[in-house]
């Protein structure tokens, strides 16, 4: 029997190796099953060049569990190894020093296996002992048994092996004896080595029978050896990809919209197929969802470092053996092929949807609010996406006709078009809250778009970038007249005078409604005998800064500012001219001594101004900044009280407020309690 040292100059390395590979644990058994799966493929290499004589046999990889012993077997019939290759690849790690090892890697935990050659050690993470007993293909090979303790202390002696290959015993320590149940060994060989390109046995095939679960004599194999994404895409039909589809995501019901077949050989090696699956809102919900492959082993189904974030909303697989792994093969390392590969793989889908757009069109409009969140995240983060998407990124009005940017813009441009030479674009995020204000934008002759998705006001602020002279309004952010003036816009309707303007901004002000994080002011506006008489709009900057801060960081200021909405009141409505000239008669004795002082006070300030506006402050005496303060003092006073008469009056008129709940409810803001006076006020009033 052999015995000797492993190549490295210090004890620490096992304890570093579990140290650092400790979060990662699971991984031991797919690395221990690449190497069967790869000593497999070797020997049918070497089989097809004739190094290899006779038949092959049983080529499969099984694992095997034996509870009572406590172990866990992974078995190869593959080129298996003699006394001296275990010795160069099992004995002799490739470290100039096991200090000098730590030193370098230990502020990065997942620098280890692979990367280095250490798969097989990664079975220390689960074991108190490992043993390999191995048989070459050489003719006149003696079989060979290693153990270890995963101490630097080895033993290797010749051994008794009736079959070509190798077979690694695991001894697992009582920390990880989970591993030593079915569920969890077949949790990971079907998560692992799901498509390993060797057949890997788990035990037998089990069935029901006599009212119980029993074992069939037949192999239980867990892998499917020729996935859909390593054949050729005439050989597939769509049957095919919709099957490879669910046997990827079994819980997945809904049926995949299209898919992109991946198939590179040069400048780097890609195959894969990416499907597109529905996306209605939430951006995160269906993530993780690429899985990537290296060689038909899985590494990992987290892929932010090898496409676009946005990418990342997609289903299906990668493989290729070209992407850098770190030495654990979990994560992903940046660098100049990972950049190319990423690149291919955005234009490969832009072209997708330009064909589809281009081919299909009917069906792609179909479509379309499956996708749109999708093309729209990845024309906000990548400009050259952007630049592809432009031509198949669709708008779709209320009549939900479907329009490319360009399209959309030949549509509006003679009537949307407002004096200043502005494209104007009309849109609403709920038709049925802005009904009244939509019909009247179609009064006009407008087109309305509708923009409802999780991302379309951010979208709406990298067009108005994009595109010159265009500007995307909401149709309730302000009358129709000045969402898009005209010079030929003309009021015809009679002014009112200052009296009945008081008392119509008074009176209303003092019934705007009260609501937390609400703030409502009143503006007087003569708009259009046939418009409503009174109207709520949102101002477009603020309501979008509000939206936009739900999803960017950064912004959330603008989410904590109260909600602004402004009361127009139409004065050239003929409800409104008469509310307002009631309004003025009906508290003229009241308010007249107070505007005829208000008047003298107001003449008395003018005059004082006027006396001291060559005059600098500081050369101004305490008795005439006083008086100036007092006779503004006396103003404003005069002023809230003529207020404060107008709004006592106006508790008592049920018009004002009928015509504010009429507002209010136009815009779907009168609700609960509110809604109920509203309905009660109606009826007494007819």
């Amino acid at each position: 029997m052999a015995q000797g040292n492993i190549g490295v100059t210090s004890d620490n390395i096992f304890p570093v190796i579990k140290k650092f590979l400790y979060s990662d644990h699971e991984i031991f058994l797919r690395e221990l099953i690449s190497n069967a799966v790869d000593a497999t493929q070797k020997l049918k290499t070497l089989s097809s060049v004739g190094e290899v004589k006779g038949e092959l046999g049983d080529t499969r990889v099984r694992v095997l569990i034996d509870k009572n012993k406590k172990t866990v077997t992974v078995s190869d019939h593959g080129i298996g190894m003699t006394e001296e290759e275990v010795d160069k690849y099992i004995n002799q790690i490739a470290f100039s020093g096991a200090e000098e090892f730590v030193k370098k890697y230990k502020d990065n935990a997942a620098a280890i296996i692979g990367h280095f050659g250490l798969g097989f050690y990664s079975a220390f993470m689960v074991s108190k002992r490992v043993e390999i007993y191995s048989l070459s293909y050489k003719e006149d090979a003696k079989a060979v048994h290693w153990s270890c303790d995963g101490s630097p202390v080895y033993e290797m002696e010749e051994t008794i092996k009736a079959e070509r290959g190798t077979d690694i015993v695991l001894h697992i320590d009582e920390e990880h004896e989970e591993y030593l149940e079915d569920s969890k060994i077949e949790e990971l060989l079907k998560k692992y080595c799901k498509f390993l390109p060797v057949e890997i046995v788990f035990g037998k095939k089990k069935e029901w029978k006599d009212g119980r679960e029993q074992e069939t004599d037949e192999d239980n194999i867990i892998n499917d050896i020729n996935p859909a994404w390593t054949r050729k895409p005439a050989d597939l039909t769509e049957e095919d990809y919709k099957k490879f589809y669910h046997e990827l995501y079994p819980m997945q019901f809904d049926e995949p919209l299209f898919h992109i077949h991946l198939n590179v050989d040069y400048p780097f090696h890609l195959t894969g197929i990416l499907y597109f699956p529905k996306i209605k809102n939430n951006l995160d919900i269906r993530r993780n969802k690429i899985q990537l492959y290296c060689n038909q082993v899985f590494v990992t189904d987290e892929v932010e470092n090898i496409v676009p974030e946005y990418l990342t909303l997609l289903h299906g697989v990668i493989d290729s053996p070209d992407i850098p792994l770190n030495v654990s093969r979990s994560y992903l390392q940046s660098d100049a092929a990972v950049k190319k590969i990423s690149g291919h793989i955005t234009k490969k889908v832009a072209d997708k949807l330009a064909e589809l757009m281009k081919n299909q069109r009917e069906d792609y409009e179909k479509k379309w609010g499956d996708i749109k969140l999708f093309i729209q995240f990845g024309m906000l983060s990548d400009e050259k996406f952007y630049e592809r998407a432009v031509g198949f990124a669709l708008l779709e009005n209320l009549e939900h006709k479907f329009y490319t940017m360009d399209e959309y813009k030949e549509l509006i441009k003679d009537k949307q078009t407002d004096k200043n030479g502005d494209l104007i674009v009309l849109y609403t995020q709920d038709p049925d809250s802005n009904y009244s204000y939509i019909q009247r934008a179609k009064e006009k002759g407008y087109d309305v778009l509708l923009m409802q998705g999780e991302l379309d006001v951010h979208y709406i602020s990298q067009a108005e970038q994009k595109q010159e002279k265009m500007r995307f309004v909401r149709v309730d952010s302000d009358v129709i007249e000045n969402l898009i003036k005209k010079e030929e816009d003309k009021q015809n309707a009679e002014g009112l005078d200052s009296a009945e303007e008081s008392a119509l901004q008074y009176s209303f002000e003092g019934e705007m409604p009260k609501a937390e994080k609400v703030n409502y002011n009143v503006s007087l506006e003569s708009v259009s005998a046939d418009a409503l008489p009174v109207f709520l709009t949102q101002n477009e900057f603020m309501r979008r800064m509000k939206e936009m801060s739900q999803h960017q960081q950064g912004m959330s200021f603008y989410g904590e500012m109260p909600d602004q909405y402004t009361m127009v009141v139409n004065t050239a409505h003929p409800l409104v001219a008469s509310l307002a000239k009631e309004l003025r008669d009906g508290v003229a004795d009241k308010v007249a001594s107070l505007e005829t002082t208000l008047q003298e006070k107001q003449a008395e300030e003018e005059k004082l101004k006027a006396e001291q506006k060559d005059i600098k402050s500081e050369d101004l005496s305490q008795e005439q900044k006083d008086a100036a303060s007092a006779i503004t003092k006396e103003v404003a006073d005069l002023r809230n009280q003529i207020k404060q008469v107008y709004q006592e009056a106006a508790k008592e008129n049920k018009r004002i407020k009928q015509l504010i709940d009429i507002a209010l409810l136009a815009s779907g803001q009168l609700k609960g309690e509110g809604l109920a006076e509203f309905v009660k006020r109606s009826v007494e009033m007819m």
